[in-house]
C-alpha cells in the first residue's frame, strides 16, 4: 500500500511495498537494534526534499533512493540532529551493500545529555567486518541549524567531511593485503534508533521517553556518482572530478588538525581492543 509523501506516518508490522517516490521504508538487514522511524516531509520542489525522522516503535530503515545503487561517487546531506535531551539515541546516516558479506561506510551520531557535546561516530566495513571506529567531538552545535555532512569514495580512498572540511581517509591499500570496498554497490539509509545500551557513555545514560518524539531533519540529498544497475555501473557523462579525486596537502593539514582538537577515539590507538596489535591499515602511513 502507499501513502502521500504529505502524510505524517508511522507503519504497522503489514509488509512494506514500494512507493510512487524515492523515498521508501525497507527492513533494517543489519545488526542494528533500530526502533523505528516516522516521516514528516517538510517541504519539496522538483530538485530538493526535507523531512525529518521521528522515532517510534518499528523496525524500519529510510531507503533514500531505492532505484539506485552507487559504486563510487561523491554523497552530500545536511542534517540537523535531534536537539535537546538526547542521550541514548543515534542518527544514522550511511551507505550499505546488501548480503552477509556486506561493505559499509558509517555517518553515526550519538545524543547526548542537554548542554554535552554530540559524539560523530564513523566505520568502515569491507566485507562484513567493521571494528574501524573513530569518533569526534563536532566544534559546533549540531542541533541549532543544518550542516553538511559527505562521504567522498572513489577507488583511491573514503574521506568523511563536514561542511567541506576532511575529517577522516580511508585508503585503498589492497596492494597491501587489506580489503577496501569497491566491487558492492551500496544504497544510501538513514535511521533515528534507540541504542541506549551503548551510546552515550557507554551505556550508562539512558533514553528519557518523556522527551520523545526525537526529531532528526535532513534535506538538500546529493548524489554525484556512478550508478550500479544489473551488475554494470554508470558514470556521468563527464569525467567526474571525484572519481580521481586525492586529498592536496591543505586539506590533509586541516584533516590533522580537525583530529587533533577533537577527535575523541582512534580505533587504531586503542591498544586494549586489540592486544594482539592494531588493525595493519593503522602502521601504514
Amino acid at each position: 500500500w502507499t501513502v502521500p509523501l504529505s502524510s505524517y506516518l508511522y507503519y504497522s508490522h503489514s509488509p512494506l511495498r514500494q512507493r510512487p517516490s524515492s523515498l521508501r521504508f525497507t527492513p533494517e538487514l543489519s545488526t542494528r537494534s533500530l526502533i523505528s522511524l516516522g516521516v514528516m516531509v517538510v517541504g519539496k520542489s522538483s530538485t530538493t526534499e526535507s523531512f525529518s525522522l521521528f522515532l517510534s516503535i518499528e523496525p524500519l530503515a529510510l531507503d533514500f533512493n531505492p532505484r539506485k545503487e552507487y559504486l563510487f561517487g561523491k554523497i552530500d546531506m545536511q542534517l540537523k540532529l535531534v536537539p535537546g535531551n538526547s542521550a541514548g539515541t543515534v542518527t544514522a546516516y550511511y551507505l550499505k551493500s546488501k548480503g552477509d558479506t556486506w561493505d559499509e561506510i558509517d555517518f553515526e551520531f550519538l545524543g547526548n545529555l542537554t548542554g554535552d557535546p554530540y559524539v560523530m561516530h564513523t566505520n568502515v566495513y569491507t566485507q562484513g567486518k567493521g571494528d574501524r571506529e573513530q569518533q569526534f567531538n563536532l566544534w559546533f552545535d549540531p542541533t541549532a541549524d543544518f550542516h553538511t555532512y559527505s562521504v567522498l569514495w572513489n577507488p583511491h580512498h573514503i574521506v568523511f567531511l563536514v561542511d567541506g572540511i576532511a575529517i577522516r581517509q580511508f585508503k585503498n591499500l589492497e596492494h597491501r593485503g587489506i580489503q577496501y570496498p569497491k566491487l558492492q554497490p551500496m544504497r544510501l539509509y538513514s535511521s533515528l534508533w534507540n541504542a541506549d545500551q551503548w551510546a552515550t557513555r557507554g551505556g550508562l545514560v539512558k533514553t528519557d521517553w518523556s522527551n520523545a518524539p526525537f526529531t532528526a531533519s535532513y534535506r538538500n540529498f546529493r548524489a554525484d556518482a556512478c550508478v550500479s544497475f544489473a551488475g554494470k555501473s554508470s558514470c556521468p557523462a563527464s569525467s567526474p572530478r571525484w572519481f580521481t579525486q586525492k586529498l592536496d596537502l591543505t586539506a590533509e593539514d586541516k584533516m590533522r588538525v580537525v583530529q587533533s582538537k577533537f577527535m575523541v577515539y582512534n580505533y587504531c590507538t586503542d591498544t586494549k581492543r586489540f592486544p594482539q596489535g592494531v588493525p595493519k591499515e593503522c602502521n601504514i602511513h
